[in-house]
């Protein structure tokens, strides 16, 4: 069983850039691990450091003023190859949801699959929001899975967010695909029974 998923109040770390790739979210070097461990550490790995592996100020996860469990993405994130090895990135790193106006298909889903929730928000609600965490680091959003809703606290401003119900069951309750087979372990017995 994974965390439950239910309502998350938090800080957010502001990433406004577009069309951000996998090879940028987890470049591809670090690729060689088959347990989902230790990716967090090397998250932007090549925006975070510089070529002596020294940190690179100005890079928003370097950052103190900002942090929290959100991490805020220009549009068109995770776009390039299919790496599900970004999403344990993000996860490892501490996110447990990504905002955007697009997220490239597979990416989304691998985040999904990682217990990241992926909210998509109009283009105007996103810039607000970016303008909002610049104006105060300490700006608060409101992700709210069961009633599918996305708040920033600063304007009061609220959006709806779609999310496939079988991933949002999953989420609330804390199954991966593995766990919600076994849930229905007696169900698919009894179908199996059935159909002999």
């Amino acid at each position: 069983m994974k965390t439950k998923f239910n309502i998350i109040t938090s800080t957010c770390v502001p990433l406004p850039l577009e069309n951000v790739d996998t090879d940028q979210i987890i470049p591809a070097r670090f690729l060689k691990a088959t347990t989902r461990e230790g990716f967090g550490e090397n998250l932007f790995r090549d925006w975070r450091y510089d070529k002596n592996n020294n940190p690179i100020d100005s890079f928003v996860l370097n950052d103190p003023t900002y942090g929290g469990q959100i991490l805020v993405a220009g549009k068109n994130f995770g776009s390039g190859s299919s790496r599900e090895h970004a999403a344990w990135a993000i996860a490892d790193y501490g996110f447990r949801v990504v905002i955007s106006s697009f997220f490239a298909d597979i990416h989304k889903n691998n985040e999904l699959n990682n217990f990241v929730l992926p909210v998509v928000v109009t283009e105007p609600f996103l810039a607000e929001l970016f303008q909002s965490i610049t104006d105060n680091p300490k700006t608060e959003v409101i992700v709210d899975l069961p009633n599918q809703t996305i708040t920033n606290t600063s304007t009061g401003k609220q959006e709806n967010f779609e999310i496939n119900a079988y991933k949002k069951h999953c989420l609330v309750n804390g199954l991966d695909d593995i766990d919600f087979l076994l849930t229905n372990k007696e169900k698919i017995e009894k179908w199996e029974e059935a159909s002999k």
